[in-house]
């Protein structure tokens, strides 16, 4: 299975800094033989400039979030099927920020991962645990609700990726180690499995704090099909590290 490395620019960059930054990781890939397939995932009035420099390049572009409609009086948001339009292939839902800042919940997290699939993008569905909860042991549990939750029934290891991302270990410096990442990733594969879907092929990505330095390590954690990069993701020769440290 080819690992994944997506790179999510969340609420970051200029046209000026996408341009460059698009044209950089474009230029690397079509150099030479990439370890990994390559996402970038930048603010949503960017996806059309960054496909349209990634055209050619194999690189993807997804977009950071979906509505759960496929159209209607829904004001600042954006449809799926636009999405697909404006050349993107993926789209990320349910990430930690979208759940705390807008108390998104894993039923309409499933809604935008059910609005993906019908327009034919790969819903990237992030799930993770806060501090607290794994300070309380509940990371096991935590993890087996979210899943089961913000997993739609027809997604297979073919149309969707999931994202583990510990919320403790996303913008503060602190890395999940090995024991905690493989375990994570081994009952989500389970529990996809477990629930009847067609789990072959299916890429648990990690993300919290992964860049160059730490990428081999946890990106040889068993179960880990690639990584969700966020803040590496702006720096064109760390991102380019991770896709490297893919085995």
């Amino acid at each position: 299975m080819e690992y994944l490395i997506a790179g999510n620019w969340k609420m970051n960059g200029s046209v000026a800094f996408a341009q460059e930054l698009a044209a950089n990781l474009a230029a690397k890939n079509k150099a030479g033989a990439p370890r990994a397939a390559v996402l970038l995932c930048p603010q949503a009035p960017l996806l059309s400039l960054v496909a349209g420099i990634c055209a050619g390049s194999g690189i993807a572009v997804g977009a950071q979030d979906c509505h759960t409609a496929d159209k209607g009086a829904h004001t600042g948001d954006i449809a799926a099927g636009l999405i697909a339009e404006l050349g993107c292939s993926y789209v990320i839902v349910g990430h930690s920020e979208r759940r705390a800042d807008h108390g998104e919940t894993d039923a309409a997290v499933r809604a935008k991962a059910e609005a993906a699939l019908r327009a034919g993008l790969t819903p990237i569905i992030c799930v993770g645990e806060t501090d607290a909860e794994r300070e309380k042991g509940q990371t096991s549990e935590v993890i087996a609700r979210q899943v089961k939750g913000s997993v739609p029934q027809a997604a297979t290891g073919g149309n969707c990726v999931i994202a583990y991302e510990p919320v403790w270990a996303i913008g503060t410096g602190k890395t999940a180690t090995v024991a905690d990442i493989a375990p994570v990733h081994t009952q989500i594969h389970g529990l996809f499995g477990e629930s009847g879907r067609i789990g072959a092929g299916l890429r648990v990505l990690y993300g919290g704090s992964v860049k160059g330095s730490n990428a081999a390590t946890i990106l040889a954690c068993a179960g880990v099909g690639g990584a969700l990069v966020g803040g590496a993701s702006l720096d064109p020769e760390d991102f380019w590290k991770i896709v490297g440290a893919c085995p």
